[in-house]
Parts: structure tokens; sequence; C-alpha cells
């Protein structure tokens, strides 16, 4: 059994098919097909169902998937825990939510480029729950997110900021009534399959609020652009971080400011480099309170 082996079980795990981990890890089917049967005539137990279509995990090769992670968790962290956690260097994989990825991520990683050239960092794009799932099982090593309401045991969670949701409106629509423009304008919702819209469906149920729905969107982008449109209206997060060419809307105010939600750094509680999580962190945090995305703060940021 060798690494190179687990990961391929792993693969196999997080892809669904052995056609699909094959490219993932850079093997041919064949490959990956003999380096499992090889697995299994070494440890004497029957990891795959093999007379579906296609091969399923067994209780027996879930349970081994576990300790596979845990094993290639402990290898990756050898050498930077040899070398002292003062060390920042390898690949970082690291999940962002989408309304991150124009103004906070870029900000954040180039005051970690400028501090540890020997230090890469890949970029995830998903959606918090999917991200938080990543985390959970080694595919990612830290992931920002919203918060969700219940934070996975075996994760840690550090706030990096508050984001008020908002109503967007077109600058060519005169009222400044929230109430009244979400009833009588479409209504552009931020996709419930999101934490953040979760959030804003309970609201809205919660204040009785009937929307007349046109459309349901990931992007926070491609909502400003319905919206500058003259498309509809919609409730979304204000980036902790905003860019420097961000459309002109109107931003009106929801209830007190009590309806906002909170973006943070998830790492598992084992995490094996956890100094590269917390200067992760703190550059976020850096980079909220620079607050905007350009040239200037770019420059501010490198200087670190």
């Amino acid at each position: 059994m060798t690494i190179r082996i687990l990961r391929t079980l792993v693969a196999v795990h997080e892809h669904g098919t052995f056609s699909a981990a094959a490219a993932a890890v850079y093997l041919t089917h064949a490959a990956v097909s003999q380096q499992m049967k090889a697995l299994e005539a070494e440890q004497g137990i029957k990891i795959f169902d093999r007379s579906k279509r296609s091969p399923e995990l067994t209780p027996m090769g879930r349970a081994l998937v576990s300790r596979a992670r845990d094993v290639i968790a402990a290898y990756d962290g050898l050498v930077p825990g040899i070398l002292g956690e003062d060390s920042l260097r390898g690949m970082v994989r690291l999940g962002a939510v989408p309304t991150t990825l124009t103004g906070l991520v870029p900000l954040t990683i180039s005051s970690l480029k400028h501090s540890f050239p020997a230090l890469m960092v890949s970029v995830t794009p998903g959606l918090t729950n999917t991200l938080l799932h990543q985390v959970e099982r080694g595919a990612l090593d830290a992931a920002i997110t919203s918060r969700p309401e219940v934070v996975p045991r075996n994760l840690a969670w550090l706030d990096v900021a508050q984001e008020p949701l908002e109503l967007l409106v077109s600058p060519n629509i005169e009222s400044n009534d929230p109430i009244e423009l979400l009833r009588s304008q479409s209504f552009i919702r931020f996709s419930r399959h999101a934490v953040v819209g979760e959030k804003i469906e309970r609201w809205l149920q919660e204040r009785g609020i009937e929307v007349k729905e046109s459309m349901e969107l990931e992007s926070l982008e491609a909502i400003s652009s319905m919206v500058l449109a003259n498309l509809g209206v919609s409730i979304a997060p204000r980036p902790c971080v905003e860019h420097m060419l961000s459309r002109p809307l109107k931003h009106l105010p929801l209830d007190d400011g009590t309806l906002y939600r909170t973006i943070g750094l998830a790492s598992r509680n084992d995490n094996v480099r956890p100094r590269a999580i917390r200067e992760i962190h703190q550059r976020l945090l850096d980079a909220v309170t620079l607050g905007v995305f350009n040239p200037l703060t770019l420059k501010q940021a490198s200087k670190g």
C-alpha cells in the first residue's frame, strides 16, 4: 500500500467512477482498476462491489477511504511539521463562495504571495454547503464561506466580516421604499441553494412578503447586471471588499441592520497547517479593513 494508491482510492470515492478518478490523478482507467485490485488483494478485503455497472464502494471500502484521508493528511503535513510551523510553502487548497472572488479573495491572496513567495494557493469556487463538505473530507484545506446555521463539529470557524443584506434597485426607479418595491417589482432571487439564499427566503416569509419571482441566480455580478437592466429588484449581501468597478445601483437597507450574513474561514480541527490557516485569516481581516479592491489597495496589501 502506497500513498499514491490511497490517493487513487480517495479520488474514486470523490469522483464516483474509475474513469473520472483516473483523470483526477493523471492515470489511465486501466491503471486505476489495477491499483484497486492490488489493494484488495493486499488487504484481503472486498473494497468494491463490482456487480453494479460502475463499481461501488462497500461499507469496508468507505471505512478505508475515511482512514486513507487521515493518512494522506498526515503524510502531506510531514515535511511542514519537520521544517517548523513558521515555514509556509507548497500548495494550499482554498475554497471560496462566488461573492468573494472579485474583491476579498484576490486581495487576500496577493498579500499572502508577497509575504510567502513559496506558498501556492489554488482556489475552488462553490456554494457554502458544498465547500464545507469538501473541507470535511480533506479535499480542501480551508474555505471562505457564509457561516451556516450549524458549523460541523469537526470544523473550526474563524469570523472574517459581517455583510449586510440590502435591496438592490435600478437607479432608474424613483421609489426608495424596500417593502413596496419587493411587492411591486419582479424579484431576482439569490439562489436558495446558497446559505444566504435560505436566509433571504426565511426573512421574506417571516414578514409575509410575497414576491413576483422572475429568475434565480447564484452570481452577485449576474444579479447586479439584471437589476441594472431594470429587470427586477434583488436582495443580496453587500461585499465586505467592494470591486472598483461595482455597478451603480441603489442599495436600500432592510430592517434595522439585523439582516446580515457572516463571512468566515472554515478548516478542519485537525488541519496539519495551522500557521497557514492563521496567516490566511489575518490577510482576510486586513483585506476587509482596506474595504475595496483597486490598484491602491492592491499595492497596500502587497506591502502587507
